[in-house]
């Protein structure tokens, strides 16, 4: 789509687009009026959730804990629900290596810098964009990281409001720094109006993540509703200190529904270890807020 037509800028400046962005942090920072809260213990800390439907925020808060309870690793995790106006987070401020979960961002950045220029992609940026979400092809993500650059990422983070995403050094894209509440702003992102990326840019990201490669549909999809239009984007990565990082965020629309999620993890022994922990969190989120709406 993007290697079609021209993608629009916003006119309104850099004033204008934070303004416009930071609708999404008031919406995932803030309680909304009326709304009960409710938290739950989990691995030492506690799953708060907000919620305007009576009853969900305590029921979602103990089956998270309940989902983790007992799993090793550390992990984090944030979401939003805006049909029953409801979020939940869990350690959402901690760092974690972003794997391949920074290629959303990466796409981001690009999609902003076409914008700013007034032009469509090239047909070689669609090939690399294609290839990095909907394959997570590495190559690509180098490429199209060393061409929007570190100002180039770092303006996009600004805009977006994703103030603690720390970008990684050189060529190692990989270790970025990220944390479940930035995650959870760039899945607002992708599915609001705002001033940072344009209807299409956004629609053309949603696209990517909705048709990523049949063995990467694991993660926060698990226990998705048939209904939903599911939008995701996986992360993993072995090191030799902490185990393996395995990380997964997804937005669902359509049919109904209109939430995101991001799950964060690391520690894990095995990468199967890792999904099995993101996917019991999801499952869990995804029939409590189905029930709800």
């Amino acid at each position: 789509m993007h290697g079609s037509h021209t993608l629009t800028c916003s006119r309104r400046g850099l004033a204008t687009a934070l303004a416009a962005s930071s609708l999404l942090t008031v919406f995932a920072l803030a309680t909304p009026a009326s709304a009960a809260t409710a938290s739950a213990a989990a691995g030492g800390s506690k799953v708060v959730c907000v919620s305007k439907k009576p009853g969900l925020a305590s029921e979602l808060s103990h089956d998270i804990a309940g989902a983790l309870d007992g799993r090793q690793g550390t992990w984090s995790l944030a979401l939003y629900d805006r049909i029953t106006e409801t979020t939940c987070e869990l350690k959402a401020d901690t760092h974690f290596d972003s794997a391949s979960v920074v290629k959303v961002s990466v796409l981001g950045a690009l999609l902003r810098q076409a914008e700013e220029a007034h032009r469509k992609l090239t047909p070689q940026e669609v090939k690399l964009a294609t290839a990095m979400i909907t394959k997570s092809d590495n190559d690509s993500t180098s490429a199209l990281w060393h061409q929007i650059g570190s100002a180039g990422f770092k303006k996009f983070l600004a805009l977006a409001q994703m103030r603690d995403t720390v970008p990684a050094a050189g060529k190692s894209w990989g270790l970025t720094q990220i944390t479940a509440g930035d995650q959870l702003r760039l899945m607002q992102l992708l599915t609001t109006e705002n001033g940072v990326l344009s209807s299409s840019s956004r629609s053309y990201a949603l696209g990517l993540m909705n048709h990523v490669a049949s063995g990467q549909k694991w993660g926060v999809p698990a226990g998705s509703p048939a209904t939903a239009s599911v939008h995701v984007k996986n992360g993993w990565l072995p090191r030799t200190t902490g185990g393996w990082r395995v990380n997964s965020v997804g937005a669902f629309t359509g049919g109904g529904h209109d939430y995101g999620m991001a799950v964060l993890s690391t520690g894990n022994r095995t990468m199967d270890y890792g999904v099995g922990t993101v996917e019991g969190a999801a499952r869990v989120i995804h029939r409590d807020l189905t029930g709800a709406a």
